[in-house]
């Protein structure tokens, strides 16, 4: 795979001291060591074709960083929100269910809006990866700057300086230190593999009154989803799987 791709926005300037910060800071601090996990993380992408078409509408929320436009799933692009079934640490002890509050932040910030998603690229799922706008309002930056997702560093250093003003005021994921959402799902995907899944594959094949459906073992549901294989119901190895036998993942929202 290529190396990260930088991204500069000639519109946006930023503070001089957000940017000295943000290069300050080690990639290992910027959201924890980055772990390369089976099904959990944005896969490999090919950059768009120049002239790629965006895509606009008004979007349903799939979780923290991803909608859909009509028939188009969208990952946005350069950031990594907490999952759904995830908590984070709370500034003077606890938790909070910070996947949750992801989701509800990326809809507050959507509203009922049409957003404008700019393509670059696709994964190898077929979902697109975009840079999205509400009106002028970068929304994957809006994420990070907020503190609901992290700058992800392994594939892109677009928003570096979004989370290093998030960081330092101390907002969302940043109050307390906490589990990225990428080491989180290493931690489920290595858990469910082991002690549940048949095979070592922990993709649970649902169907329900609302079709077949996938989830990960870090969705808010997993645990509590029951395969009954006399039902059509089965178990997979990999999203690529799954979707290909015509499942669809599981709405956060």
């Amino acid at each position: 795979m290529r190396g990260p791709t930088i991204r500069y926005h000639a519109t946006r300037r930023l503070p001089v001291a957000v940017l000295a910060l943000a290069l300050a800071i080690p990639a290992a601090i910027l959201g924890g060591t980055l772990a390369s996990t089976p099904s959990s993380a944005p896969a490999p992408y090919r950059a768009a074709p120049q002239g790629a078409p965006a895509v606009q509408g008004v979007p349903r929320i799939i979780d923290g960083d991803t909608i859909e436009i009509g028939a188009t799933r969208i990952r946005l692009e350069g950031i990594d929100a907490p999952e759904g079934g995830q908590t984070c640490a709370r500034a003077g002890g606890g938790t909070w269910r910070c996947g949750q509050a992801a989701s509800v932040e990326l809809q507050r910030l959507i509203g009922r809006a049409s957003v404008r998603c700019e393509s670059h690229g696709t994964d190898r799922y077929g979902r697109m990866l975009g840079i999205c706008f509400n009106g002028p309002t970068d929304i994957n930056a809006e994420m990070v700057r907020r503190g609901f997702a992290w700058a992800f560093v392994k594939y892109s250093r677009a928003y570096v300086a979004e989370e290093a003003e998030a960081r330092a005021r101390g907002l969302g994921i940043w109050q307390a230190p906490t589990t990225t959402a990428w080491d989180h799902r290493a931690g489920r995907w290595e858990m469910a593999g082991k002690d549940t899944a048949p095979g070592g594959c922990p993709i649970k094949g649902n169907i329900t009154s609302s079709g077949r459906i996938y989830h990960m073992p870090w969705s808010p549901w997993y645990d509590k989803i029951r395969i009954e294989p006399e039902k059509g119901e089965r178990w997979f190895c990999t999203e690529s799987e799954a979707l290909a036998a015509g499942w669809r993942p599981v709405r956060v929202n």
